[in-house]
């Protein structure tokens, strides 16, 4: 491939999708800003420009961002592709995302362009089930460096490798030989497979037994070129000319199935519904001139759901094409249309059933006809239906990760200013009241991010050593107030439970959602059962497309004995927004986000149910081993600093804190919290303003409490340059991301700690207390 073929691996899609995040941040930033200008006070004026200042200073730094990995991605891409630029099987390069940004020659040949596709997309047309292979994969990957897998498909045994890289996978796609051999082999009628380009790539033995030769080009077998699928043409066979009829099946890799039907002393139509239609593998229809369904094999009845027989208009027999299908049909005949595959729905199956109908046009002395070829095309369309939806989440994932960190800068102001108004008020007051409901209101707001947040596992978690007997006997008032009074809820704890680290409020949701939907399963009252016990894995356990690692688990069962959920929904329950209750009693998102916080902790989570007879949801996660060399210290520390200490502050300065945040309303919060509590506060509004505050050798501070995200010089590598010529200072970071969303951040820090925002008055300052003391 040339060096200009190899650039467009990178084409204008590839380097636009990136840049889709600070787009939408630019345009949150003019809307925030159009509606200042609009704003009636001056209060919500400055909180609007605040807001609007922070979507266009992130939308410049993840612009930034975005630009740097895509030079990156490129340059690890471009070095990885000279090792298969001239392999002779398909090979891409997926970046991080999935997408294809390189593939080599042969790709292109078979394939034709796919950079900017998923990798499930670009090679459907070659398995059935991409979608899930490559998931397989995917997870794979994640274990270990590479993965392969051989697919046994109805064109041949196909096998798929995949390897991780700095940056993304190399996917290669090989067609196996002994595969290919075996095409049409049990089929009486004669039959070949043939490449785009008109190579014979095999024959069963019917043709072989027709031709007494091996065949190599399309040209050799049927002389009249180019062929027409149904009209009659002359195959060269060992014995002389014989009269056939083509029927050709085509795939989307380019290859075609061509079978040869004798053309026998009737008419050619009446051929190929007396003779070819039970013989060939393939669900057939013979529609006439009319548009009427002439014929119809057993494949074709089984698939359409109908009697031997049964004849009419084709809009009978399908619907939802997008249009009306006796128009389809009419064009067709009348070759007005390309001839080109359609998915419709069967209507006469009970169940959903969604065909792939290929029409071909036959000609005969009577006129012209149509051979229509059906594929069952269920699963394909159920994993387009599950693709779209998880671009749907993902997409929701991106928007809320993107602008996570400007809704929790207004919250931390709102949230913190109203704590500072609350300590001017005591109870009695008659605004004291509202300041709670202020206060609640922005609380209920910063779960609303967490939760959606969840969706993505994005959010940040705050991880506790939990003792699950302990936040279980502390839940359980809630949770008996959620079953109501005719479900009973009864808990059994292993007396050898181990600890566990998670984040205890995400925890208490996962096990509050299910044990509301195990109430939600039983309407006439009954039992939900929660039990915790210790499980040790001598070896991996494979379940559901997972594999859960030896060592020791501490699982968490909850288990009604309600109507159950049938088999067909049950591999569909954690997806977001299904749900098996009726309309109006659930959004489908509670066991959507119960997933993914399991997940993000460390965890797993299966499902068991019988129809009629119950559920059981069961959550391993890891059991947390303390050190023992470091519980004396804590236990210690938690004796000399109790809890609440914060509000006992020593009469001298406990410390002199540079707190650095772009942030001006939360700046002011922070600095007036961390003085009320009597430390010496030095503001500034950048990381540059900083490094020159610094400047000064005779300053003394003792603690950094800055912004990870900023612009121009961010949290952590102005930290990392200040800490060269003061390595005891002591460094919080705060940010509305994720502590984990960064790729270096606090890590390269030793000693520092992660503050996520919102936080409060009281997580801000006995965060600093426990970094000074």
């Amino acid at each position: 491939m040339s060096d200009e073929a190899t650039d467009n691996g990178f084409g204008d899609g590839q380097a636009i999708r990136p840049f889709v995040q600070p787009i939408l941040l630019l345009v949150l930033g003019i809307v925030g800003g159009l509606a200042a200008y609009f704003a009636p006070g001056p209060e919500l004026r400055f909180g609007l420009m605040a807001a609007t200042g922070g979507c266009l200073a992130a939308a410049a730094l993840v612009t930034i961002r975005d630009m740097y990995r895509l030079w990156r991605a490129r340059t690890t891409f471009q070095s990885a592709f000279a090792l298969i630029q001239h392999d002779p099987a398909p090979c891409f390069c997926t970046d991080e995302d999935g997408a294809i940004v390189l593939q080599n020659v042969a790709a292109e040949r078979r394939f034709g362009q796919r950079t900017g596709l998923p990798m499930a997309r670009a090679i459907a047309g070659v398995l059935p089930n991409a979608a899930a292979v490559v998931f397989r994969h995917e997870t794979a990957l994640g274990r270990r460096a590479s993965a392969h897998e051989i697919v046994v498909t109805p064109r041949g045994t196909v096998r798929l490798a995949a390897h991780r890289m700095h940056g993304g996978t190399i996917w290669r796609l090989e067609d196996m030989a002994d595969g290919q051999t075996r095409h049409g082999e049990w089929i009486g009628l004669p039959m070949m497979v043939v490449s785009h380009n008109d190579t014979v790539l095999s024959m069963n033995a019917a043709m072989r037994d027709v031709l007494g030769r091996r065949a190599t080009t399309l040209e050799d077998v049927l002389p009249d070129q180019p062929l027409v699928a149904g009209r009659r043409s002359s195959l060269t066979g060992a014995d002389g000319t014989i009269e056939v009829i083509p029927i050709v099946v085509s795939a989307k890799d380019g290859r075609r199935e061509i079978y040869a039907v004798p053309g026998l002393a009737e008419p050619p139509a009446a051929s190929v519904a007396a003779r070819a239609f039970e013989s060939l593998p393939v669900a057939l229809l013979h529609i006439g001139a009319d548009g009427e369904v002439l014929a119809s094999n057993h494949h074709a009845q089984v698939l359409l759901g109908i009697d031997p027989g049964m004849t009419g208009p084709l809009s009978r027999f399908v619907e939802n094409l997008g249009r009306p299908v006796n128009d389809w049909v009419a064009d067709t005949l009348a070759e007005r249309v390309a001839n080109r595959p359609e998915v419709a729905r069967a209507k006469q199956r009970r169940e959903e059933t969604f065909l792939q109908i290929s029409l071909s046009r036959i000609v005969d002395g009577t006129g012209p006809s149509l051979l229509a070829v059906l594929h069952d095309a269920t699963e394909l369309k159920t994993l387009e239906q599950q693709f779209v939806q998880s671009q749907k989440m993902q997409a929701i994932g991106e928007l809320a990760g993107g602008v996570a960190h400007d809704f929790n800068n207004l919250l931390t102001a709102i949230t913190g200013h109203c704590d500072l108004l609350m300590l001017r008020h005591d109870q009695g007051d008659p605004d004291y009241a509202d300041l709670v409901q202020i206060n609640q209101n922005a609380n209920r707001a910063a779960s609303l991010v967490g939760q959606l947040l969840a969706f993505s596992r994005k959010q940040t978690l705050e991880p506790e050593v939990l003792d699950l007997r302990d936040s279980l006997g502390e839940l359980t008032h809630l949770l008996n107030r959620l079953v109501g009074e005719r479900i009973k809820l009864s808990q059994s704890n292993d007396p050898d439970l181990l600890p566990i680290r998670a984040d205890r409020r995400q925890l208490d949701q996962v096990i509050m959602n299910l044990v509301v939907n195990a109430r939600d399963a039983m309407p006439d009252g009954g039992e939900v059962r929660v039990e915790t016990r210790m499980v040790n894995l001598a070896e991996p356990m494979n379940r559901d497309q997972a594999v859960v690692p030896p060592g020791s688990y501490v699982t968490i069962r909850v288990r009604d004995h309600g109507h159950g959920i049938p088999p067909d929904k049950l591999n569909r329950i954690f997806e977001p927004f299904f749900t098996t209750k009726r309309t109006g009693e659930g959004t489908g998102l509670g066991l959507s986000m119960a997933y993914g916080i399991v997940k993000q902790t460390g965890g797993y989570i299966f499902v068991d149910s019988v129809v009629g007879a119950g559920t059981t949801f069961t959550i391993y996660i890891p059991a947390h081993v303390q050190d023992d060399a470091r519980a004396p210290a804590a236990q210690a520390e938690a004796e000399i600093v109790p809890a609440g200490a914060e509000a006992e502050m020593p009469d001298r300065a406990p410390g002199v804190v540079l707190l650095v945040e772009d942030e001006a309303p939360v700046r002011a919060f922070a600095s007036r919290a961390l003085r009320l509590r009597g430390y010496s506060v030095i503001e500034a509004g950048s990381a540059e303003e900083a490094l020159e505050t610094l400047s000064d050798a005779d300053l003394a501070v003792d603690l950094f409490v800055t912004d990870v995200i900023m612009p121009g010089m961010d949290g952590p590598t102005w930290v990392r340059e200040a800490i060269k010529d003061r390595p005891d200072t002591k460094v919080v970071f705060v940010s509305g991301y994720a502590e984990n969303a960064f790729d270096e951040g606090s890590i390269g820090v030793p000693g520092s700690v992660f503050l996520p925002k919102p936080f409060s008055l009281t997580d801000l300052t006995e965060t600093v207390r426990r970094q000074l003391h």
